[in-house]
């Protein structure tokens, strides 16, 4: 392993329909397709991530390539986009103009999960084994990708600030649930005016917002400038919604049917998932590996430390690597 280099690495993107709602792919390597019916050159190993709330690939872009390079630029690194959290280029509708319909609620919290696995099945090939990195309500959405779809070959899972529980009950939650849940509507309306902004004007004021932070990753800012766009918003503060209503208990079961396969990555100051579920979970799986947060690292990781948190993974997954 080595550190993530500065030097350009291959970066595909693409905005694609899957299960008809507009999904922004960013794809770090030379591999462009991994479906079965491509060439025997294919990789091993495909490591996924799976997006927290808002679920902007363009948020990871800095992760990805740290990572692709940590990983001596030996296996692809792909996020992709929940379903209806981009922006689509011009000429490119939010949901497809067919008359199939292709899943219930695609926008919703359960719609996100078979999102994924849709994807997985349409662009993967089966002999493809998986590393899924997961983020915030990410990790929710892959242990239910790995209970629902026991037959994936999932190497690891990683959990980064996993919201997989009591997401209401917590800190931010009890903030956030009564705006989410019934006042969401309200912030349409600014949304609306705000999106007729030059594109200047609104990184302006993306930069004003963050202005708080010591460092903060450029392509986080030109992302934040989607947030701007309506329905990339309202899809954005549903699915939230439906988080603070589904996500209550943890899946124990689930957790301990992959014990072996997870590792926890919890804050000390995360107020999404704060320390006291950290400790319960702990004492309730004492074999699993389940870590504490040393570096005083934000729930938002990819605003200023995708890196650091790309040079963490690749040194926690050495020996898995090694043993492909």
């Amino acid at each position: 392993m080595r550190s993530a280099s500065e030097e350009p690495v291959p970066l595909h993107e693409e905005f694609i329909y899957c299960c008809g709602a507009a999904t922004h792919v960013l794809k770090c390597g030379p591999w462009k397709d991994l479906s079965k019916d491509e060439s025997k050159n294919l990789p091993r190993l495909l490591f996924m991530i799976i997006p927290g709330n808002p679920g902007l690939a363009g948020y990871y872009r800095t992760f990805i390539q740290a990572l692709y390079c940590g990983l001596n630029q030996q296996y692809p690194v792909w996020v992709v986009s929940h379903a209806g959290h981009c922006k689509p280029p011009s000429g490119m509708e939010m949901i497809e103009d067919t008359d199939i319909k292709e899943l219930e609620d695609v926008f919703g919290l359960n719609g996100q999960v078979e999102h994924k696995l849709n994807f997985l099945k349409k662009n993967v090939s089966k002999d493809i084994k998986l590393v899924l990195i997961a983020h915030s309500i990410g990790c929710y959405i892959t242990l239910e990708m790995m209970k629902r779809a026991s037959e994936l070959q999932v190497l690891r899972s990683v959990l980064l600030f996993p919201t997989i529980e009591r997401m209401a009950q917590s800190p931010q939650g009890k903030l956030m649930t009564p705006l989410l849940c019934k006042l969401r509507y309200v912030l349409y309306m600014p949304v609306y005016l705000l999106s007729f902004l030059p594109e200047g004007v609104k990184a302006s004021l993306v930069r004003f917002a963050l202005r708080g932070m010591k460092t903060c990753d450029e392509s986080s800012i030109t992302t934040s400038v989607n947030l701007f766009s309506l329905d990339c918003i309202a899809n954005i503060l549903y699915m939230a919604s439906q988080e603070m209503m589904k996500v209550v208990e943890r899946d124990s079961t689930t957790i301990k049917q992959n014990l072996k396969k997870l590792i926890f990555y919890y804050g000390t100051g995360d107020s999404w998932c704060p320390q006291q579920y950290y400790d319960e979970i702990k004492m309730d799986f004492p074999d699993g590996d389940i870590r504490l947060c040393e570096k005083g690292l934000r729930h938002a990781f990819v605003l200023d430390a995708s890196k650091e948190m790309a040079a963490m993974i690749t040194d926690w997954l050495q020996d898995d690597l090694t043993k492909l």
